[in-house]
C-alpha cells in the first residue's frame, strides 16, 4: 500500500466512517470503547459548526487512514480567529506513511484559507514522535507562557 491519500473536509455523511477512528484514538488515553457515542459526538459538533474535521483516504481502497479534528477559537490580542488543533489521528495500518503530515499540512491551509491568526495545539511531553513533527512543519514550542486548565469532576 502507498501512504498516498486524499485529505478532505468529512460532511455529516461521513461521519459513520470517521467515528471508529475516533473511537479508537479515544481508546489511545485509556478511554472505553464507545463508537456510537463517538458517531453522535462528531455528529453534534458538525451539525452544530463546533469542529471542522478533515479525514485522509487512501487512494487505494477509500479506507479512511485518519482524521485531525480543529475547533475554532479566538484572539483576544489580534482580533482573530484562531483554531485549537484538537485531535489527530492515523490508523495503524497506515502509520509511516506521510498521513500525519498530509493532514497538518491541510489543517494549515485551512487555517490559512479562514484567515485564520493560526493554529495551537498541545502534546504530552514524552511524545516525541508528535513533537519532531510538529517541529519540522514550523510549529514553534510555547516558551513564554505556561498553560493551566481546570478539571471538573463529574
Amino acid at each position: 500500500m502507498s501512504g498516498q491519500s486524499n485529505v478532505r473536509q468529512a460532511s455529516l455523511a461521513d461521519i459513520p466512517v470517521v467515528a471508529p477512528l475516533f473511537d479508537r484514538y479515544r481508546m489511545f488515553y485509556g478511554q472505553a470503547s464507545n463508537v456510537e457515542g463517538a458517531a453522535a459526538y462528531l455528529q453534534a459538533r458538525t451539525e452544530q459548526g463546533e469542529s471542522v474535521i478533515l479525514m485522509a483516504v487512501a487512494q487505494e481502497g477509500e479506507q479512511v487512514a485518519g482524521f485531525v479534528q480543529l475547533y475554532p477559537s479566538f484572539s483576544s490580542i489580534s482580533m482573530r480567529s484562531t483554531w485549537i488543533l484538537n485531535d489527530l489521528y492515523v490508523d495503524e495500518a497506515f502509520r509511516q506513511r506521510g498521513v500525519a503530515r498530509q493532514l497538518m499540512e491541510a489543517a494549515r491551509v485551512y487555517a490559512e484559507q479562514t484567515g485564520a491568526k493560526g493554529l495551537g495545539l498541545s502534546t504530552a511531553k514524552d511524545n516525541y514522535t508528535a513533537q519532531r513533527l510538529y517541529e519540522s512543519l514550523g510549529y514553534e514550542r510555547d516558551e513564554a507562557f505556561l498553560h493551566y486548565s481546570y478539571q471538573i469532576k463529574n
